[in-house]
C-alpha cells in the first residue's frame, strides 16, 4: 500500500514540476515593486542574511504565532502537527511515562532524529526514555510542549538533513522555535474547551461522553529596556481533565469499563522571558529563561478483584493504578553579539534541565499484603545540558554575482544523566516475597531500585564551516562541513552540498546531498530499570540494562555508536503574484540506528540460562545499533492569498506529505549465542514502517472581513498500522479525514471572540476488534495520528493592548 502510494505521488509531483517548469519559462519577469508572494525571512537552514522562505536552498515551513493561536489545541506539538504536513504528533496511552511526555516525529523517523533549537541554539531533551510499545520506542526526544505558544513569534521547520550545519540529531530536519521580541504591547487569551463526542467501541453500544475539559490561560507583555532594548514576558496555565476511550471488559460480569485509556489529567504552569539590549559600539546582550512545572496523571492496566496481586483488605473491588509524573523543566541562556574584525559574531551559553519525579498512586505492593502503602515515590530521572556556542559570519566580495557568505563556529557541550531510586516499598519484595505468584514493587509502575541508580556525564566539542555563494544571478551553491568529538563514543565528520538555480523569477530548482549523524544519547547508553522476581526460590532481576553492563555484554551487546545518514533532496519552487508552490522529493538512508532490543529470557536456551543464572538475572534487554532504513517521500506546499474589497481577504493553503519508510536491515547478536535470540521483533519493524501515516494532506482556508474571521481546515490521514506480536494480531486506524472550523468576531480593536470545533464530524480511528482486546483496555489504536478522543468544542477570548 505504501509503495503504491509513494509511486503515485512521485509520478504526480514529477508531472507537476514539468508543467510548472514550462509555465515558468513562458512567464515574463515581474516588476520588482510588485508584490509576488508571501515571503517570510528565515534564519533556519541558511546563515546568509535576509533569505526568504521561498529563496532558500532547502524547504522551510514557517508557522507564525497567529497560525498557532487560531485553533482549538493549545499544545505546541499538536498545533505544529496540524500546520506542518510532515510532522506527526500521536497521543499514546497506557505506555507509562510516554503518556505524559509525548514525542513528535518528522517524516516518519524517530523523534530524536529531529533537532530542536530555540533562537538557533540547541534545546535540551527530556529525561524520559520511551521504552514501551509506542511510536518512537527507544528514543529520548525534546518535549515541545514545554514552551507555550504565547512565548513564540514563529516556528521554522527545516525539512532537510542538517547535521553539517547544526550537529547531532538533525537527520530528519530541524525545528527552530523563535521567541517573541517585543518592546511594547501585550495580549491575553483564555481558552475553554472539552470533548463532546459519541464513543463507539467494538463491544459497547454507542454512548455520549463529555470529558477532557480544558482551561488554558496565557498572557504576554513587552517592555522597553533603555532606548532600543526589549523584555518580553509570557506565562501560561493549563488544566486538562482526563479522557477515557476504553471498551467493555469481558472479564467482569456484567461487562463494564474497568480501565482508563485516554489523555492523562494535566495541570501545568509555564513562564518565559526573552530580553535584548544594546551595549554600544554595535554590540547587544541578549538572553532568555523559561520554567515549566507539569503534573500529569495517567492510568496503568486495571487489576481486578480476582487478580493474584490484589489485596482484598485494601481494594475489595480491585484497583486501577495511576502513574503520576511531575516534570520540572528549566532553561537559561545568555549571549553577546556584535562585530569583531568585520565578522558578525555571536557567543552564547545555554543551560537546560529536565527532572521527572515518578509517583505510583492508587496501587499496592502485593508482597507487603495489607500493610502495603497505596502511594509510592517511584524515583526520578534527571537530564541536563550546558552548551557554549560561538558563531561568526562575514561576506566577501570575490567578483561573483553577489557577496559570498562565510560562517564558522565552535560548540562545546556537557551533558549529565541521573537516575534516583524510589522508596524501598516501590521496588522491594516484602515479607510475602517468597510467594512466586506475587509481583514485587508497586503495581502499575515499579520504582527504580538502588541498583538502577546512575550519575553519568559526557562532553562534546564541534566546529563547522558554512559557505553560501551566489555564483551567477541565477545559480547559488552552498557547502558545509562539521567535525564533532565526543568523550564517550568518538568522532564524526559530516558534510552538505546544496544548490539552487532560478530559471526565471517565477521558477527555481533546488537540491542538496548531505551526510548526517546522531550521537547515542546518555539516556540510551545508561538507562536501567529492573524489577525483582522469584526463580527457584531466589530473587532475580528482569528488565533493561545498559549496553556496557556485564549482563548485556554477555548477551552480545556492544558500546553504542552514532547513527549515520545520507540525505538527498530535489525540489522546485514556483511563484506568481500571490501564489506559490513548492514540491520537494527526498530520500534518507540511515545506518546503525539505535533501538531497544527484545527481552531475552533465560528460558530461550540452555546457553542463555548459563550466562544469566550466575548473575541473578532472569531476562534482560538493552539498547543496540543495527537497524537500517530507507525513507522516501515528497512534500508539496501551495499557498494563495486573495484580497478583495467586497468579499474580504482570503488565504488558502494546501499541503501534503507522501512518505514511505522501509527497514532494510535489523540487528543480529555479535555474541557467540547459538541460536541467536530475536533482538528486534516483527512488531518493531512494522512500527517503523507503518506506525505513521504514509499520506497526509491538509487544506486550510482563512477568511477575514472587517470584524469577522473564519478558519476551515480538512486533514486526510492515510491508514496507520498498530502491529501485534503476529500479523493476525495487527489492527489499523483506517483512512480518515478530520475537519476543523473556527469563527471569530472582534467587537472592538482590542477584543477577539472565537468559537470553534476540532474534528467537527466526530471522526475516530477504527475500533480495536473484540478478538484482539481481551481486557477491554484499548478502545482504539493509540498509534492514531489524530488521536482517539473525538469532537473537541472550544471558546476563546483574546485581548490585545
Amino acid at each position: 500500500m505504501k509503495t503504491t502510494t509513494f509511486r503515485l505521488a512521485l509520478f504526480a509531483a514529477a508531472s507537476a514540476s514539468a508543467l510548472l517548469a514550462g509555465a515558468a519559462s513562458a512567464q515574463t519577469a515581474l516588476p520588482q515593486d510588485e508584490p509576488t508572494t508571501i515571503d517570510e525571512v528565515v534564519v533556519t537552514g541558511t546563515r546568509a542574511p535576509n533569505r526568504s522562505r521561498l529563496d532558500t536552498l532547502a524547504p522551510v515551513d514557517v508557522v507564525t504565532s497567529e497560525d498557532l493561536q487560531n485553533r482549538g489545541t493549545t499544545e505546541l506539538a499538536a498545533a505544529l502537527s496540524q500546520a506542518v504536513p510532515s510532522l506527526t504528533f500521536q497521543r499514546p496511552a497506557v505506555v507509562d511515562g510516554t503518556d505524559s511526555i509525548r514525542p513528535a516525529t518528522l517524516r516518519g523517523l524517530s523523534p530524536d532524529q529531529t533537532l530542536v533549537l530555540v533562537n538557533g541554539t540547541r534545546r535540551h531533551a527530556s529525561a524520559l526514555v520511551n521504552v514501551n510499545g509506542s511510536v518512537g520506542r527507544g528514543s529520548a526526544a525534546v518535549d515541545l510542549n514545554t514552551i507555550p505558544s504565547g512565548a513564540l513569534d514563529r516556528v521554522e521547520v527545516l525539512r532537510d538533513g542538517a547535521s553539517a550545519q547544526y550537529g547531532s540529531d538533525a537527520i530528519a530536519g530541524v525545528v527552530n522555535l523563535r521567541l517573541r521580541e517585543a518592546r511594547e504591547g501585550g495580549g491575553a487569551t483564555l481558552t475553554l474547551g472539552g470533548y463532546r463526542t459519541t464513543v463507539d467501541t467494538a463491544r459497547a453500544a454507542p454512548h455520549d461522553e463529555d470529558d477532557g475539559g480544558t482551561v488554558t490561560a496565557s498572557a504576554w507583555q513587552g517592555f522597553g529596556l533603555g532606548q532600543d532594548g526589549y523584555l518580553t514576558l509570557s506565562a501560561e496555565y493549563l488544566k486538562r481533565d482526563a479522557t477515557n476511550r476504553s471498551d467493555l471488559d469481558p472479564r467482569v460480569s456484567p461487562a463494564a469499563i474497568t480501565a482508563r485509556f485516554g489523555d492523562p489529567e494535566v495541570e501545568q504552569w509555564t513562564v518565559f522571558a526573552n530580553a535584548g539590549a544594546p551595549l554600544g559600539n554595535g554590540w547587544e546582550a541578549y538572553g532568555w529563561a523559561g520554567y515549566q512545572d507539569r503534573d500529569s496523571e495517567s492510568a496503568a492496566f486495571p487489576r481486578l478483584a480476582s487478580n493474584a496481586n490484589n489485596v482484598a483488605a485494601l481494594y475489595p473491588n480491585g484497583f486501577l493504578p495511576k502513574i503520576n509524573i511531575n516534570s520540572q523543566d528549566l532553561s537559561l541562556a545568555g549571549g553577546l553579539r556584535g562585530e569583531v574584525g568585520g565578522w558578525a559574531t555571536d557567543v552564547n551559553l545555554v543551560y537546560g534541565r529536565n527532572a521527572l519525579d515518578f509517583r505510583t498512586e492508587n496501587s499496592l505492593n502485593a508482597t507487603y499484603g495489607a500493610a502495603s502503602p497505596t502511594s509510592f515515590d517511584s524515583g526520578s530521572l534527571i537530564y541536563d545540558q550546558l552548551v557554549l556556542g560561538l558563531d561568526a559570519s562575514r561576506q566577501y566580495e570575490f567578483g561573483l554575482y553577489a557577496p559570498v557568505n562565510v560562517a564558522i563556529g565552535l560548540e562545546a557541550r556537557r551533558e549529565t544523566y541521573e537516575i534516583q531510586a524510589g522508596q524501598p516499598e516501590s521496588w522491594n519484595r516484602g515479607p510475602l516475597g517468597g510467594n512466586t505468584a506475587l509481583g514485587g514493587g508497586a503495581q502499575g509502575f515499579p520504582g527504580f531500585q538502588p541498583g538502577n541508580e546512575i550519575d553519568e556525564d559526557r562532553t562534546a566539542v564541534g566546529a563547522y564551516l558554512d559557505v553560501e555563494a551566489p555564483v551567477t544571478e541565477q545559480l547559488t551553491v552552498a557547502g558545509a562541513v562539521r567535525f564533532e568529538d565526543y568523550s564517550d563514543f568518538g568522532t564524526s565528520t559530516t558534510g552538505k552540498i546544496s544548490a539552487r538555480y532560478d530559471f526565471t523569477p517565477s521558477f527555481a530548482l533546488r537540491g542538496s546531498v548531505s551526510t548526517g549523524f546522531r550521537a547515542p544519547s546518555l539516556q540510551q547508553q545508561y538507562f536501567t530499570s529492573t524489577s525483582s522476581v522469584i526463580q527457584n526460590g531466589a530473587v532475580v532481576e528482569t528488565g533493561t540494562f545498559p549496553a556496557t553492563s556485564t549482563v548485556a555484554s554477555l548477551l552480545g551487546a556492544q558500546p553504542l555508536d552514532a547513527e549515520t545518514s545520507t540525505n538527498y533532496t530535489l525540489g522546485g519552487v514556483f511563484r506568481l503574484g500571490n501564489f506559490n508552490l513548492t514540491v520537494d522529493a527526498y530520500q534518507i538512508d540511515i545506518e546503525d540506528q539505535i533501538v531497544l532490543s527484545e527481552l531475552i529470557n533465560r528460558s530461550f536456551s540452555p546457553q542463555v540460562a548459563a550466562l544469566l543464572d550466575p548473575l541473578g538475572v532472569q531476562a534482560a534487554r538493552f539498547f543496540l545499533n543495527g537497524v537500517e532504513t530507507t525513507t522516501k517521500g515528497i512534500d508539496v506546499v501551495g499557498r494563495y492569498r486573495l484580497n478583495t474589497e467586497a468579499y474580504g481577504d482570503w488565504d488558502f493553503t494546501v499541503a501534503a506529505n507522501f512518505n514511505d519508510v522501509e527497514v532494510t536491515k535489523v540487528p543480529s547478536s555479535s555474541s557467540v549465542l547459538n541460536p541467536v535470540p530475536p533482538l528486534f521483533a516483527r512488531s518493531r519493524i512494522e512500527t517503523i514502517q507503518q506506525g505513521t501515516p504514509d499520506t497526509k494532506v491538509s487544506g486550510n482556508a482563512d477568511w477575514s472581513y472587517g470584524r469577522w474571521g473564519l478558519t476551515a481546515r480538512a486533514t486526510y490521514y492515510g491508514d496507520v498500522l498498530q502491529p501485534g506480536s503476529t500479523a493476525a494480531a495487527d489492527y489499523s486506524t483506517g483512512d480518515k479525514t478530520v475537519f476543523d472550523f473556527e469563527g471569530r468576531f472582534q467587537p472592538n480593536e482590542r477584543v477577539t471572540l472565537a468559537l470553534g470545533v476540532d474534528n467537527a464530524f466526530d471522526e475516530y480511528p477504527d475500533a480495536v476488534p473484540e478478538a484482539l482486546n481481551s481486557n477491554g483496555v484499548l478502545g482504539f489504536p493509540y498509534y492514531s495520528p489524530f488521536g482517539f478522543n473525538g469532537r473537541f468544542v472550544y471558546a476563546r477570548i483574546g485581548l490585545n493592548w
